[in-house]
């Protein structure tokens, strides 16, 4: 089992950057892909990117593609999100997520674990 914490959200403005942080428990965290999601008021929660088990590999959404990026240290058990050139629309609660997979997910469905959400808001 793996618990996920995210933190690092607040409040910006356009064209700020931020950088998440989601720290997981258990001695497995290296077996897990990891990926981050958002979810904006009434929509859909949304892939955002995706990190391989090493991090050689990641996967981002046409929306935050040269904007954001992926990556972890294992050694710390931590998964991070960076993101610059913020814009109003990235508004959303940000999660991260876990999964028992070899490939890099998009869809929600496949990630075993989430966190409970790091509030990421815009202002223009």
């Amino acid at each position: 089992q793996v618990q996920l914490v995210e933190s690092g959200g607040g409040l910006v403005q356009a064209g700020d950057s931020l950088r998440l942080f989601c720290a997981a428990s258990g001695r497995t965290f290296s077996s897990y892909v990891m990926g981050w999601f958002r979810q904006a008021p009434g929509k859909e929660r949304e892939f955002v990117a995706a990190i391989s088990r090493r991090g050689g590999s990641t996967l981002y959404a046409d929306s935050v593609k040269g904007r954001f990026t992926i990556s972890r240290d294992n050694g710390k058990n931590t998964v991070y999100l960076q993101m610059n050139s913020l814009k109003p629309e990235d508004t959303a609660v940000y999660y991260c997520a876990a999964a028992s997979k070899i490939f890099l997910p998009t869809m929600r469905d496949a990630y075993d674990y989430w966190g409970q959400g790091t509030q990421v808001t815009v202002s223009s």
